[in-house]
């Protein structure tokens, strides 16, 4: 394998003679029938939709698309593309000229996402996998085959480490070393080569936390409560909030919480709802939040503390300038509700901090 593999102008100059080794033509019958065999394995026995990535001259797709299958076939070389049209000819596979890193295909397309020999060559090999993991349907599956080739410089990438990028991915994998099966490759090989196989979980119904906050006003400025020894957001300040429990609705729930946080008895007439805002955390779980609205009218009743071990202080705060120390959630649920939004979405990506980053990403979606 050579330094300059990743280069579309190497696999264009390679194209001519690419079928002339036993696993990429498969023109030896022995061969073709023991790849043949392993696929039937590997994708389902229904007729499905199946991509092939860095496909090249299309020997895996023609046998996918002879087993019935809807195949696409993506490869950055149009040499490589020319190929396998030719080679396709006649069964209704597409082949497009593409980055297999970036494939030219909608998400959620497919069944099966089938890549051979690819994806140790690319960088930010996650990157790349999540964006393959979009491209299938509830319940699809990647197949890739990869290995270890080469015994005093070896190139590739070992089964444990794939298996260690893919795990958190999907739902369930398993490896099956090919190495031993001298068929698929022509002759004895003594590296690591296998197939990966992984499966998406299947389509579920959606379920998410419901949770309410209170945006307590005293004029122009609001309550906010200050997290301890929770385990989430400690050190962060939040509005008095809570989940709603089995069998209660919203209003109910943010009266309770509202009483067992900071010691107001409020009526149902004495709170409105303001905001609702669906959150994604950083770590992907979803929720629904619904923002009520109370003012505290002069003198009478005042908030206190009524959960020290969980809230280390109270304090008021200008709803105009509101602190940088705060949950990133709540404080996109202020900001959209000083904007006048009823309805917003705050979805968090992968890397984003819990906490509200002032020179980072504005989450906050008006709806």
């Amino acid at each position: 394998m050579c330094a300059d593999t990743s280069t579309t102008a190497y696999w264009d100059a390679a194209a001519a003679d690419f079928d002339d080794e036993p696993d990429h033509g498969l023109r030896d019958p022995a061969v073709r029938e023991a790849w043949a065999a392993r696929l039937r394995g590997w994708l389902p026995e229904r007729a499905g939709d199946v991509l092939d990535l860095g496909c090249g001259t299309g020997s895996l797709a023609l046998l996918a698309a002879e087993r019935g299958h809807r195949v696409t076939g993506v490869d950055r070389s149009p040499r490589m593309v020319e190929l396998a049209r030719a080679k396709l000819a006649g069964t209704g596979a597409a082949v497009l000229v593409g980055d297999a890193a970036e494939p030219p295909v909608g998400e959620g397309r497919f069944d099966v996402v089938l890549v051979r020999h690819l994806l140790w060559m690319l960088p930010d090999r996650q990157a790349v996998l999540r964006r393959w993991v979009r491209l299938l349907r509830p319940g699809g599956r990647l197949v890739l085959i990869e290995g270890r080739w080469g015994e005093c410089d070896p190139v590739g990438l070992p089964a444990a480490e794939l298996s260690a990028l893919v795990g958190p991915v999907t739902e369930r994998l398993s490896v099956e070393q090919l190495a031993p099966d001298a068929a698929l490759w022509g002759r004895a090989v003594r590296d690591e080569r296998y197939a990966l196989v992984a499966d998406l979980a299947p389509a579920r119904r959606h379920t998410e936390i419901v949770d309410v906050h209170l945006i307590l006003r005293r004029g122009g400025e609001v309550l906010l409560a200050r997290r301890a020894n929770t385990g989430y957001a400690d050190g962060l300040l939040h509005a008095p909030s809570g989940h709603v429990e089995d069998g209660e609705d919203v209003r109910a729930a943010m009266l309770r919480e509202t009483a067992e946080e900071i010691g107001l008895t409020l009526g149902p007439d004495e709170v409105r709802v303001v905001l609702v805002l669906q959150h994604k955390a950083p770590t992907g779980a979803a929720r629904t939040g619904w923002f009520f609205e109370a003012e505290l009218g002069e003198g009478g009743r005042q908030p206190v503390n009524r959960e020290p071990e969980k809230c280390s202080e109270l304090g008021w705060f200008p709803l105009d300038a509101l602190p940088d120390d705060m949950v990133a959630y709540c404080r996109a649920g202020l900001e959209a509700y000083r904007a006048g939004h009823r309805f917003a979405l705050h979805w968090h990506e992968p890397d984003d901090p819990i906490a509200y980053a002032p020179e980072g990403p504005d989450r906050l979606t008006p709806l």
